[in-house]
């Protein structure tokens, strides 16, 4: 295998791997309806919080990445929900299904031969696409941890 296809698989496996913690989907599962909005005492978010600041981060890296478009959000603030708790089941359910079918676009594009990894996005400040990918892997593995972190504290991880 050469190089190039054999980064673009590695890239394409950490956006969900659990190698080394918690899966977002492991972190995610079985987490009743009644605590998705508990926000765990010392902690400074509830699960959807979490899930849906991950959401958000997420389509934000996806959008800047391939959208010659893109505009910044005008403050940091609206990569967070305005509330604690989700508004409906349907919208936990929502933000899920949309964070799998980010991942998935962002696993296609890590794989896509015709995607210059190493070029500057042209929109951009600098960034890559290589750059971008390790971000929202990283970024989402941080929050990952976060949300165990909010499982164990309302006592319902592991």
């Amino acid at each position: 295998m050469d190089h190039d296809t054999a980064l673009r698989q590695q890239l394409a496996a950490i956006l969900d791997w659990g190698d080394a913690h918690a899966t977002f989907d492991s972190a995610l599962k079985g987490i009743p309806l009644r605590l998705r909005g508990a926000t765990p005492a010392g902690l400074g978010h509830s699960p959807w919080q979490l899930l849906e600041h991950l959401r958000l981060t997420q389509w934000d890296i996806l959008d800047f990445s391939v959208n010659p478009n893109y505009e910044e959000p005008a403050s940091m603030d609206e990569y967070w929900p305005a509330s604690v708790a989700p508004p409906s089941d349907k919208a936990w359910d929502e933000s899920v299904a949309a964070v799998k079918h980010d991942r998935e676009q962002l696993k296609r594009l890590a794989a896509d031969k015709n995607v210059d990894l190493f070029a500057k996005i042209p929109h951009g400040s600098g960034q890559t696409i290589l750059r971008e990918l390790l971000l929202v892997a990283d970024h989402t593995a941080y929050h990952v941890g976060q949300l165990v972190d909010a499982r164990r504290a309302l006592g319902i991880w592991g």
